[in-house]
């Protein structure tokens, strides 16, 4: 069985056998493993089993965690790594190791129904102890994972995916189509643009979505005044009152989230628009000299309203380019509408649950990756995004006349990337062409961008996607 050794902090010499549950490292007392260190997050890490290897996943810790001196969010371990968490050096010894942790005391993990303590120590180290959460805060994960191969992993998201559509449904009425591409970002590891008038959600949808899976959540209400350090935080001078020296120390903005809702992102200047370049694209925030690394998952919601245009700054193209999906949120239904008058009116609260945590998010992140594409998919996704541009030979006619600049190589990749998604939240093992046609509009509506005389027309990027889609007759496919 694979353990964990403790090097310094107050369970130096201590080892914990690890359970095929794996284990929850922090100062919380709802984790497996609870730490007394200032140094160490409420929930820092966590262990995890993965296709018969153990995985690290960083949990939103604000110092970080490390292994072998390398700062990380998600890796798989090896026999003999060192993990750094706070004050501790954690060495992991693999199942066949026969490295022996000096004989120090055993720390043992007891079982969730074992709730009165969650480790018993024979040496002389203070107890450390697991408590059931408080009354009234959330409950715990109630999709677990069923196994380490994909197909396991494939169900396990399927199933998610149907359990967060039903809890978002106590909150949200309607709006299938917008959920289904939200998530479908999320876990293509995306960024994603959405757009519509005031008061259809939007922003109950992302909060409450952060609160489904258990995901750190902060909102900037974008305006005319605000600045890049009021995103990414800024340095603050401190003086240490017992010898009098002065150092700077970084306090951090609200970019340092898993999930970051940008709310009105046409209603700031570029300047401060540009803050989340690096963010979005690295998932990591370079201040002065120095560079930090954003939580993982890290994902970037932002909102923007079409019909008011006076005192905004539309986004570059390049920016908008940064976001996997461009997803416009219609008006409800007239049935839906009454829904939302009479719930919203009313008394009915919602006790919403919580389907998966940022370990699970990350995992199943991985499993997309790993989802099998024919090539004829991947020649269509080319194929679209290519007779988008009006310079290529292949491009339609329509498309010659209408088309100032297509989409880039990025778009493709988002195409096959979604479709892959898709898939998977639908419980099928591989991405079709049917896929990547469904996810055509939001990822391709952002990077067409339409003449003049398109414009007079009445002709939108969407009507040329729309055209595009029809125009072009992918191979069938085979059924795995």
């Amino acid at each position: 069985m694979a353990k964990i050794v403790f090097r310094g902090g107050d369970f130096d010499g201590h080892e914990v056998a690890l359970p095929d549950s794996g284990i929850t490292i922090g100062r919380s007392p709802k984790c497996n493993l609870t730490l007394v260190d200032r140094r160490i997050s409420g929930e820092h890490l966590a262990l995890r089993i993965e296709n018969g290897a153990w995985w690290l996943y960083d949990l939103n810790s604000s110092n970080g965690t490390r292994v072998n001196d390398k700062r990380v969010q998600a890796v798989e371990l090896k026999d003999g790594d060192v993990i750094g968490a706070g004050e501790s050096d954690i060495i992991f010894l693999a199942e066949s190791s026969e490295a022996v942790a000096k004989n120090g005391p055993v720390l043992n993990i007891k079982s969730d129904s074992e709730s009165a303590t969650g480790l018993t120590s024979t040496g002389s180290a203070a107890p450390v102890t697991k408590s059931e959460p408080a009354v009234g805060s959330r409950p715990s994960v109630i999709v677990p994972p069923s196994g380490d191969d994909d197909v396991s992993l494939v169900n396990d998201l399927n199933r998610a995916y149907r359990q967060m559509c039903e809890e978002l449904s106590e909150v949200i009425i309607g709006q299938s189509q917008v959920v289904e591409e939200v998530m479908i970002a999320i876990f293509s590891r995306g960024h994603a643009l959405l757009v519509g008038v005031p008061g259809l959600a939007k922003t109950l949808l992302i909060s409450t979505l952060s609160h489904v899976l258990d995901l750190s959540f902060k909102r900037i209400q974008f305006t005319p005044d605000l600045m890049p350090s009021d995103i990414t935080g800024t340095d603050v001078l401190e003086e240490d009152r017992s010898t009098g020296k002065r150092a700077f120390r970084f306090v951090q903005g609200p970019v340092f989230a898993n999930m970051v809702l940008a709310d009105e992102i046409n209603r700031t200047p570029p300047k401060t628009q540009a803050a989340l370049l690096e963010a979005m694209q690295e998932h990591r925030v370079t201040v002065g000299s120095q560079s930090f690394q954003l939580p993982a998952p890290f994902f970037v919601l932002a909102t923007q309203n079409p019909i008011e245009q006076e005192g905004t700054y539309p986004l570059p193209e390049a920016q908008l380019d940064r976001f996997m999906f461009n997803i416009v949120v219609n008006y409800p239904t007239a049935e839906e509408e009454s829904a939302i008058i009479r719930r919203v009116t009313g008394e009915q609260k919602s006790d919403l649950q919580v389907v998966l945590d940022a370990a699970n998010v990350l995992r199943l992140q991985q499993v997309v990756r790993r989802v099998p594409v024919a090539d004829h998919v991947i020649d269509y996704a080319r194929d679209l995004a290519r007779a988008s541009r009006p310079k290529q030979p292949e491009a339609p006619d329509f498309v010659k006349e209408m088309v100032a600049w297509g989409a880039g190589p990025r778009a493709g990749i988002n195409l096959v990337t979604a479709a892959k998604a898709r898939a998977i939240l639908n419980g099928r093992m591989h991405a079709t062409t049917a896929d990547v046609t469904a996810v055509a509009l939001p990822v391709l509506r952002h990077r067409v961008i339409t003449t003049f005389n398109a414009e007079a027309a009445g002709v939108t990027s969407d009507d040329i996607v729309e055209m595009l889609v029809k125009s072009f007759k992918p191979r069938e496919d085979l059924d795995i």
